[in-house]
């Protein structure tokens, strides 16, 4: 390992120009003759250690962590000398860049998870001649945006960037399905670029020119944006919307976050652009000392804001630290917020705000539990955790200022204010207590939904519940709130987001439910409720092309009823019991936190717990939750599922027992229980019968047929002649029959193969038809019955089901040429049918004879009569049909063409008109494909 280190040391010392500075694993294996294997891990423990830097891309290079803090002087190319031949560039030299204000030093866990991190962000900034762009990656609430304004204050600390600058953020998920937006706002655009552009617009390219560009979720970039932005990071130069040279150039310094993984979420060629990829650890990750400091500094920002000493007893660190589930450091800062925020109000008027777990809401109080059973990290908490911590104002504590979760208003003058208002109007302590703790809840849980930090819902949800209803009931949410004038719980989208994915789940598994009495009672009270969740059915049957029963109306209603944003007295109480030392908490924190609810309570039991125990804890836990309503409990296995008789018996509570418990089991009961008027037996029946959550994956092989719009295909050659005029044929007899729900659809026979499925996917397809049989499970009608039909006759046999006529009819030649004739006259404007027949009669004979087609496949004669009288309707218009080079190039040289060639020439002398190449293109394909279908 030392002679490797020793390597690439001198490999530096050597080195006149630092582009040469990185060195590979193939290069150390080949001077050194080690095994390119052993190389690799003695690179990767050099790395571990700090004494070398790691830089990504292909392949991977090693650099010393060292030459970044003490570059020595070199020649390093600027920007503009670096996109010149090497023999051009003019010599330049820097000085040493010295940290003099390292912020990093200052960071929690600097020196130890985040030590890596710190590394690989000074190398990003300092590295010689422009920095490198970098990509950080992490969690959701990990500090991505908080690390990655810390590189921007250190670059302008060791003047890399200029004092004056800013660091421009872009959020990429603003612009993720409009890449044309997407550029116009990065690179600006020019005066008359499109309609509204008045005047030239700079972009945040030019914004960040000499700065730093924050790409916060990179991984929302279309592949265009990503390819627009690895274009800039080669070259530096771009182009406005509007403008058609690269002659704009900029010198910025790009910095991304995601919490995909980049591999998959990124284009390799744009990955491969960005060599340093910072990571950033969970809160779970962190050592326990870290998660202290972590802590302490939050509540210094809070003793701040407030101008007050504020102390912590150790169980509500404890509880602060358990209670960081999936939202990190961002999580713990919500919480922190929350509970400074509820030991202002209860300590409001004394001079130190001493918090206790009396302080402390219910959700974070139970993160006591949850730490209780990581007993490593409550030993390492032992040794530096003191039964009272005391924080003062404006201690020296880290300050960058453009933290991505700092409220924009102070929340004590908020809480001050309101509750100095509410006391002048008389109101009593306690309830001044109740409106204000619930208005802190509403402030901070919609900045932090407002600010895209979901740890309390769509995270967690997306477990249970596909993304797309997640998505859908979002939008329901907005039209609720626009349709019915009062606010909904906090938990309105999980709660209606699980119902949805049940009711679902159901239809595809084929049950159905009636609506009882009671139900239809309760909501006749509720009119306008009702009016919105008939509105909510249609939308949600037209989202997922499925038939939503009627009576979902009825159990919709009974929902937004019951997610009204006010107390509902005498809910079903829930408790969770399980053998382990946390699985029934762990279920019971899950919902909690999605559903934010109080009325669900967990019983652990451990293995080597007595029954007895056990009991007397179930019993506590049913008194708790009880509001009157009865109780449901949830049980595993074994003893618990015996305990109903004499919980019921001991306590007074009337209770119903279901076992073999599941997380997406207790979400359920805990929805169910909080619905207006559901009854402790209505909820244990429907549980009995739960099937879990749909995930949209599956819908298409339920059995079940979704509800689609129907449709009649008609076929011709390309899709544009005949179909189009029997399209307009059969909308004129829907219109007269004012039908609506039918469309009529027309395809190439070219494409039956490619879209056919396509168009099954998307419509129920009633029959088929047109110049051939596309052999599906429908009726077909040929052209020739289909112009010898009654069309008014033919759509209402397949709107009855009735059989429709088979048979061809025979008809001689006249025949066939007077129902030409009238076709023709009905669905073409500037042909003259009478004259025209003949000519057209005739061309499709000598085709029909040079190709070897049996004169009395009539149904083929008038196919190809009827697509010639189209294209000489679409040449007298100018508007022939289209190919693309390849169709051209195989129409030419193909050995039936030239045959075919002289009879189209010879139908154009006689009309004195030119035939275009893509017409014949098509006549070809119709006379293939007939001979083909005979073979």
């Amino acid at each position: 390992m030392e002679r490797i280190y020793q390597y690439i040391v001198d490999r530096e010392n050597e080195s006149s120009n630092l582009e040469k500075i990185a060195v590979t694993t193939a290069e150390i294996a080949e001077a050194l003759q080690i095994q390119r294997s052993n190389v690799s891990k003695d690179l990767n423990q050099l790395v571990r250690e700090g004494r070398l830097l790691k830089l990504d891309g292909r392949p991977v290079g090693y650099t010393l962590a060292a030459t970044i803090h003490n570059v020595q002087e070199k020649y390093v190319p600027s920007y503009k000398e670096s996109r010149q031949p090497r023999e051009k560039r003019k010599p330049q030299r820097i000085s040493q860049f010295l940290p003099a204000n390292d912020i990093f030093a200052r960071i929690i866990g600097m020196n130890g998870s985040m030590k890596n991190a710190g590394e690989q962000a000074k190398a990003a900034i300092l590295y010689p001649p422009r920095g490198l762009n970098c990509l950080i990656t992490g969690p959701t609430g990990s500090g991505k945006t908080f690390f990655a304004h810390a590189m921007f204050q250190f670059a302008k600390a060791n003047q890399v960037i200029a004092e004056d600058k800013e660091m421009i953020v872009f959020n990429c998920a603003d612009y993720a399905n409009n890449p044309e937006l997407l550029m116009s706002h990065l690179f600006g655009y020019v005066k008359g670029a499109f309609t509204g552009a008045d005047a030239e617009k700079l972009g945040v390219i030019d914004q960040a020119d000499g700065s730093m560009l924050f790409l916060d979720e990179i991984h929302r970039l279309p592949p265009e944006g990503q390819e627009m932005i690895f274009y800039f990071m080669d070259h530096g130069s771009y182009s406005r919307l509007g403008e058609t040279g690269k002659n704009h150039f900029a010198d910025v310094r790009i910095v991304g976050a995601t919490t995909e993984d980049p591999n998959s979420a990124l284009l390799d060629t744009f990955v491969r652009r960005i060599p340093i990829n910072i990571q950033m650890p969970s809160f779970e990750k962190r050592p326990a000392n870290e998660k202290l400091d972590l802590v302490k500094i939050m509540v210094s920002h809070e003793a701040s804001r407030i101008q007050r000493t504020i102390s912590l007893t150790e169980d509500v660190v404890k509880a602060l630290i358990g209670s960081v589930s999936f939202g990190n450091i961002g999580q713990l800062k919500s919480n922190v917020q929350l509970v400074c925020a509820r030991g202002f109000l209860n300590h409001m008027h004394q001079s130190q705000i001493d918090i206790t777990l009396e302080d402390v809401p219910e959700g974070i109080r139970s993160g006591l539990i949850m730490l209780a059973n990581k007993r490593e990290i409550l030993m390492e908490l032992s040794h530096s955790l003191e039964p009272k911590i005391v924080i003062q104002p404006n201690e020296d504590i880290l300050n960058i200022q453009s933290d991505s979760y700092e409220l924009p208003y102070n929340l004590y003058d908020i809480i001050g204010d309101k509750a100095a208002l509410l006391k002048a109007d008389g109101v009593d302590q306690e309830a001044i207590n109740h409106f204000i703790s619930t208005d802190i809840n509403v402030h901070l849980k919609s900045f932090y939904k407002d600010h895209g930090f979901s740890f309390h819902a769509d995270n967690k949800l997306s477990e249970f519940v596909d993304q797309k209803i997640i998505e859908l009931t979002n939008r329901i949410y907005t039209i609720v709130r626009n349709r019915l004038n009062y606010d909904f719980q906090q938990n309105f989208v999980y709660a209606m987001s699980l119902h949805i994915s049940s009711f679902l789940k159901k239809i595809q598994l084929g049950e159905t439910r009636h609506t009882n009495d009671n139900i239809r009672e309760m909501v006749a009270d509720y009119p306008e409720e009702f009016k919105v969740a008939q509105e909510i059915r249609q939308f949600i049957g037209e989202s997922f092309n499925v038939a939503i029963p009627e009576s979902e109306e009825y159990y919709l209603a009974v929902l937004l009823v019951s997610l009204k944003n006010s107390s509902a007295e005498g809910k079903i109480g829930v408790v969770v019991a399980a053998h382990g030392n946390s699985t029934a908490t762990s279920m019971v924190d899950v919902v909690k936190q999605l559903l934010g609810v109080e009325q669900v309570a967990a019983v652990d039991m451990p293995l080597d717990m007595p029954p007895k125990i056990a009991l007397e804890k179930m019993k506590q836990a049913v008194l708790m939750v009880n509001e009157g309503s009865g109780v449901l409990l949830l049980v595993d296995m074994g003893s618990l599922v015996t305990f109903n008789a004499e919980i019921q018996r001991e306590t007074g509570v009337f209770v119903r027992t279901i076992d073999m418990v599941t997380t997406p089991i207790v979400l359920e009961a805990v929805r169910k229980a909080s619905v207006l008027g559901t009854s402790l037996k209505e909820l244990y029946e429907s549980l009995e019968n739960f099937r879990g959550y749909s995930r949209l994956e599956e819908f298409p092989h339920s059995g079940v047929q979704p509800h689609l719009p129907r449709g009649i295909l008609a076929i011709c050659a390309s899709g544009e002649g005949t179909a189009e005029q029997i399209k307009g044929i059969i909308q004129h007899t829907l219109d007269k029959k004012n039908i609506t729900d039918i469309e009529i659809l027309t395809l190439s026979v070219l494409d039956l193969k490619e879209k056919v499925p396509q168009i099954q996917k998307k419509y129920e397809l009633i029959a088929t038809t047109g110049v051939i049989d596309p052999k599906l499970p429908v009726p077909f009608i040929s052209l020739e019955n289909f112009m010898t039909q009654d069309t008014d006759e033919l759509i209402d046999r397949l709107l009855t089901g009735n059989q429709l006529l088979s048979e061809t009819v025979e008809l001689n030649q006249e025949q066939t040429k007077q129902v030409c004739i009238e076709f023709l006259e009905n669905n073409y404007t500037f042909l003259n049918p009478k004259k025209m027949i003949e000519p057209l009669w005739k061309f499709t004979a000598d085709v029909m004879n040079s190709s070897h087609i049996p004169s009395e496949e009539k149904g083929f004669r008038i196919n190809f009569l009827l697509h010639a009288a189209g294209l000489l309707e679409r040449v007298l218009l100018n508007q022939p049909l289209t190919t693309n080079e390849e169709e051209i190039h195989w129409l030419q040289e193909n050995e039936d063409y030239e045959q075919l060639h002289v009879h189209v020439l010879s139908l154009g002398r006689t009309l004195n008109l030119t035939i275009p190449l893509a017409e014949e293109y098509y006549l070809l394909t119709m006379i293939h494909r007939q001979v083909k279908e005979k073979v």
